[in-house]
C-alpha cells in the first residue's frame, strides 16, 4: 500500500491518516474466530501454496475479531469475495506471502517530513512491511494509533509481530480508502468492484494507465483465488 495522499488528506493526515476511520474493535477472548471465517484453513493454503512461515492461517482469524465487518457482510458469494479480494492485493504486494518487507532494491522515502509528527524513525524507516506492505510515515502512525502500538516510533514491529502485521493489512483494508470511492472492504460488499480496491491500495500510481502490469499482476491474483474459492469475480476488475 503506497499510496500518495490527495490534496483533501492534507488537512486531516497529521491528526488521523487517510481514509475512513472507523476504529477496530478489541477482540472477544471467548470467541472462536476460526469456526466462524469464510474460508478454510486449506483454503488459505492453496491460495498460498509458497508462502513463508510468518504467514500463518491461525495468526489470521486471531486478528478477526478485531475488524468484525470483515468477510462477515452480506450473503455466503460476498464474504468469500471479499477474501478473495484481500487475499489477491496481499498475494500480489508480497509475491504470495513470500515476503516480509519490501526489498531494498525497491525502497525509497516513504517520509512525509512536512507532518508535525515527522519521521521519528528515520526518513528512511517505513517502507513496505506486512501482508499489505504497509509503507509511508502517515500510515504507520494511523496504524499505530487503531491499533495502540506505537508504530511511527517502532515500525519494524510490522515485521517482527505476524499477528500485528495482519492487524495492520486488515486495519488498512477496512478503514483506508485514499483515492478511492470506498474502503477495500465497502467496494467489495457494495458490489463496486474489484477495481476500486486496486484504487484504494495504489491508485495514483497504477490506476488510470500509470502502471498496467502492477494492475495486471492484482488482478490475476484475484481472479485465481476467486476461482479457488469458488466464487465469481464480479465486474469492474480494472481501475
Amino acid at each position: 500500500m503506497r499510496y500518495l495522499r490527495t490534496a483533501a488528506c492534507l488537512a486531516v493526515a497529521a491528526v488521523v491518516g487517510c481514509g475512513a476511520q472507523s476504529m477496530p474493535v478489541p477482540p472477544h477472548a471467548d470467541a472462536d474466530p476460526a469456526s466462524a471465517f469464510v474460508v478454510s484453513r486449506e483454503e488459505f493454503d492453496r491460495a498460498f501454496p509458497g508462502r513463508i512461515g510468518f504467514y500463518s492461517y491461525d495468526d489470521l482469524v486471531d486478528a478477526l475479531p478485531s475488524f468484525p465487518a470483515f468477510a462477515t457482510t452480506g450473503d455466503e458469494t460476498t464474504r468469500r469475495r471479499e477474501v478473495a479480494a484481500f487475499f489477491g492485493n496481499i498475494s500480489h504486494e508480497t509475491g504470495g506471502l513470500e515476503i516480509i518487507e519490501e526489498s531494498p532494491q525497491r525502497r525509497r522515502v516513504y517520509c512525509d517530513a512536512d507532518l508535525p509528527f515527522g519521521c521519528p524513525a528515520g526518513e528512511d524507516a517505513y517502507f513496505g512491511r506486512g501482508p499489505g506492505q504497509l509503507s509511508w510515515n502517515y500510515n504507520y502512525r494511523a496504524a499505530g494509533d487503531a491499533l495502540g502500538v506505537d508504530l511511527l516510533t517502532e515500525p519494524e514491529l510490522v515485521a517482527q509481530d505476524a499477528p500485528l502485521a495482519w492487524r495492520t493489512a486488515l486495519w488498512f483494508w477496512t478503514t483506508q480508502k485514499a483515492a478511492a470511492a470506498a474502503t477495500p472492504h465497502d467496494a467489495m460488499v457494495r458490489g463496486l468492484g474489484f477495481g476500486e480496491t486496486i484504487r484504494a491500495f495504489n491508485g495514483v500510481l497504477e490506476c488510470g494507465g500509470g502502471n498496467p502490469a502492477q494492475v495486471q499482476s492484482r488482478v490475476d491474483a484475484y481472479l485465481r483465488i476467486s476461482a479457488l474459492l469458488g466464487v465469481p469475480p464480479g465486474e469492474d476488475l480494472y481501475c
